[in-house]
């Protein structure tokens, strides 16, 4: 259940913030978050005992409090928290699964102050710049609100008019939360592997694009024109004369909403055709333009009474760079043909895995991957099984995907929902398997000429390893004359060696224990402290024995072959 609102349940919904509360609120949170931590792993905290199911409700509890607390925290970590619920590779699956669910539907803020921030931002009152406006918005979030309008024109419109104070509010949480992800980058177990900082910095550049307002404008302009040749794809256009870097005025394009499957009916749209035209549209996005909506869940996403899709909002959008987009091609052929080398160098290339001087384990890891998945038929894959193992192997692992691919696997998934909700029948990679075909064929390969373009395809891929086999000679060189290459050699006549010096360094120890033990025993007899004379003459006697056995030790590693 979502946690019910009132007016005055959240500090943070103000003008002006102080500095000192928010860093007590936040960092209360912090310290308690660990010390919850810390008793995860201590057995006597679990009653009757530790269990993993017992460990598991724990972790689900603690994702519940952590969904709750970030709602009471307010914008910075709703927003934040929605961000996290993408990286299932850094965080447990029970902590991703709450976080999804994070919702920012809070109360709306007074009337009088969309006026204020109307008339600051534009120069002009509601009256002026509308001819009508509801003052009563028709949704209200973290970061702002929506009021439907009507322009002096007689254009149908909507405003987005952003919370007061909200870049104060951003300013001072993540300066606080900057402190804290240099505690968990220096921590020694959770920093080992993690690049926190630039997690960090990946979140500040997506919080500030999303509340700037004119940014979201310009990216709806690019969505539109990406998809101007297509019917089926609708998206409000953006009047610039009403826009500011708070204020957003949009054309109004009511639908009906893609989860709502009766009003669907009713209107006489087939939900099959609806499923395959949202894939269809994200496919277009990825693989057509590089530039895609990051956030695709069903409040975004509503249907005309055509059978056109409308999507909203704007402010949290990805794009693949053509040099990414090469790469990830790279990666695609290391998975069609099983190379889990090849996907390695092409992950450790994009930066999404770190390199390590022992790949052998994440090699391995990828390979077992490979190996499950490319069995099974391409049409029968999930889209959120293969995230999720995939995140399942990741976790822990020194990936580092880019917030770009946790975008698209979440997208991918919840379409994937959205396509299930509309078509229980519906899959994902089936109607993805036509564009992935197309891809690994680059476009030009016919059932007539698959054996000529394998061998270009080998004969490419000799000629490449030809080519760059002096570069590599070069690079091992250099790496060689700068000390970067450690040669690790075992052998075992040098093993054995080293095992007798050691036994030889310790038995020459024990012997020296011994003879300072007789030579004070004998001392205190002398001077009547038998006792302690005795004491010592057993401890003697016990290192004797150690000492003995340890020179049968090395006699057994001299007569070993």
């Amino acid at each position: 259940m979502e946690k019910a609102y009132k007016n005055k349940a959240y500090r943070w919904n103000r003008i002006k913030y102080s500095r000192r509360r928010r860093f007590i609120d936040i960092w209360t949170f912090v310290w308690l978050f660990l010390g919850s931590l810390w008793l995860n792993s201590k057995p006597w905290s679990y009653a009757g005992g530790m269990t993993e199911e017992k460990q598991v409700a724990r972790r689900r509890a603690q994702a519940i409090w952590i969904r709750e607390t970030f709602l009471d925290l307010g914008p910075t970590f709703i927003k934040v928290g929605q961000l996290f619920s993408t990286r299932a590779d850094l965080f447990p699956a029970e902590y991703v699964e709450e976080l999804s669910k994070l919702q920012d539907r809070v109360p709306a803020f007074e009337p009088e102050k969309v006026e204020a921030i109307i008339l600051e931002d534009l120069g002009k009152n509601i009256s002026e710049l509308y001819r009508s406006f509801d003052l009563t918005p028709l949704a209200a979030a973290s970061l702002g609100q929506v009021h439907r309008a009507q322009l002096n024109s007689g254009e149908e419109v909507v405003v987005k008019v952003q919370r007061p104070g909200l870049r104060q509010l951003f300013t001072i949480d993540l300066e606080i939360l900057k402190g804290i992800t240099r505690y968990f980058q220096n921590h020694p177990d959770w920093g080992r592997g993690r690049d926190w900082m630039g997690i960090y910095e990946e979140c500040c550049r997506i919080l500030w694009e999303e509340i700037d307002y004119l940014n979201e404008g310009r990216n709806a302009d690019t969505f539109r024109r990406n998809f101007r040749t297509e019917d089926w794809v609708k998206v409000p256009r953006v009047y610039w004369r009403y826009a500011s870097p708070r204020v957003l005025t949009l054309e109004y394009l009511p639908g009906i909403k893609i989860s709502h499957y009766e009003a669907l009916e009713a209107a006489g749209l087939e939900r099959r055709l609806l499923a395959q035209l949202g894939a269809k549209a994200y496919l277009m996005q990825i693989l057509n333009n590089g530039f895609f909506h990051a956030d695709p869940h069903p409040g975004n996403i509503a249907v005309s009474p055509e059978g056109a899709l409308i999507f909203y909002d704007f402010g949290m959008m990805g794009q693949i760079q053509p040099l990414t987009r090469e790469k990830l091609m790279d990666t695609f052929f290391g998975i069609a043909q099983k190379d889990g080398d090849r996907v390695v160098k092409s992950l450790i290339e994009l930066g999404a895995l770190a390199p390590t001087e022992d790949m052998g384990p994440v090699r391995r890891s990828v390979q077992y991957m490979l190996d499950n998945f490319m069995d099974q038929p391409f049409e029968t894959q999930s889209v959120a099984e293969i995230s999720d193992d995939l995140y399942e192997i990741a976790y822990n692992q020194p990936f580092r995907f880019p917030a770009t691919f946790t975008f698209v696997m979440r997208a991918f998934s919840t379409l994937e929902g959205v396509g299930k909700g509309l078509d229980p029948e519906f899959n994902f990679m089936e109607v993805a398997k036509p564009y992935a075909m197309q891809i690994m064929s680059n476009g030009n390969t016919s059932p007539g000429n698959d054996i000529i373009s394998e061998l270009s395809r080998q004969a490419a891929q000799v000629s490449n390893t030809a080519f760059g086999l002096p570069r590599r000679l070069e690079y091992t060189l250099d790496k060689l004359e700068r000390g970067d290459i450690r040669v690790r050699v075992r052998s075992t006549e040098t093993d054995r060696l080293l095992r007798r010096l050691t036994g030889v360094n310790m038995g020459t120890n024990y012997a020296v224990i011994i003879a300072a033990l007789l030579v004070s025993a004998t001392v205190l007899l002398v001077n009547g402290y038998a006792l302690l004379a005795g004491v010592g003459l057993a401890i003697a006697i016990v290192l004797g024995i150690v000492l003995i056995r340890l020179i049968r030790r090395l006699n057994r590693y001299e007569r070993m072959p």
